[in-house]
């Protein structure tokens, strides 16, 4: 019989942008299988009520971090609230993403957008991966997309973040095998949350748009199946299509589906 998750990993799990969407889902799943759960965000009031929420509908032991993923300091400012936990799952899902043409964004966005959704995952996996190597057992998920795969129009710098998150999964994937750590990078693809309706996205039939349970559950599943997975067969499908094609075809399928489901720009 197989390991439960945290036979595996826990006792502890950290989940990143955990009072909503994909976080909050996480958080719950990782609760209702047992793990204590540390939930980061920025929003105090949300971060109680989530922590509230799995305390009392699974039992378990929650602690909350307020903090902004765009800080200098993440390590110094998160460590009073996790030094002193034996944190065996960590979960990278904070991320920003705003559907737009790249030049009507102002740099100081786009540099926050890529220490929210890149530059946080790697100093928390090197920060925590090597506590997870000295222990010999831990996971890390890194919350990719699809988009991670190819140039993505009106998405240019979240494709690059996503795109460094999911590469540096795949070799951390291997690098970290031998002191018993799994990581995985996960393309979650669309997914029916309050962050994709934010963008309000108008319906491609070419473009499925799963919902947050049976995504995070395919996460779990697959964390030590391999260094990477995409949700949903229809997904999954379409990036093998797009590998087939030149990159050049493959950006232009999907500026065009782009300009469908989010324009005019």
């Amino acid at each position: 019989m197989a390991k439960s998750l945290v036979a595996a990993y826990g006792p502890w799990a950290l989940v990143t942008g955990a009072t909503r969407g994909i976080g909050a889902e996480f958080a719950r799943q990782l609760a209702e299988q047992g793990f204590n759960i540390v939930l980061l965000a920025t929003n105090d009031r949300l971060l109680r009520k989530r922590a509230d929420e799995l305390e009392l509908a699974y039992g378990i032991r929650t602690r909350t971090i307020r903090l902004d993923l765009a800080r200098e300091d993440i390590i110094k400012a998160m460590l009073p609230a996790t030094e002193d936990l034996d944190i065996g799952l960590l979960i990278n899902n904070a991320g920003m993403s705003t559907v737009g043409p790249f030049v009507a964004q102002t740099p100081d966005y786009l540099v926050r957008q890529l220490h929210v959704n890149a530059r946080a995952g790697l100093i928390l996996a090197h920060h925590f991966g090597i506590k997870m190597a000295l222990r010999q057992r831990g996971g890390i998920i890194f919350v990719s997309s699809g988009s991670a795969q190819h140039g993505t129009p009106y998405s240019a710098n979240y494709a690059g973040t996503k795109a460094y998150d999911l590469i540096l999964a795949e070799s951390l994937w291997y690098e970290l095998k031998p002191y018993g750590v799994d990581v995985l990078g996960f393309m979650c693809g669309a997914t029916n949350t309050d962050g994709w309706d934010e963008n309000e996205p108008k319906p491609d039939p070419m473009v499925p748009v799963g919902e947050v349970g049976p995504a995070v559950a395919k996460a779990l599943r697959s964390l030590g199946h391999g260094p990477s997975v995409a949700n949903g067969t229809l997904n999954r499908l379409g990036y093998k299509v797009m590998g087939m094609v030149s990159r050049a075809r493959a950006v232009k399928i999907l500026g065009s589906s782009m300009d469908k489901m989010f324009g005019p720009f």
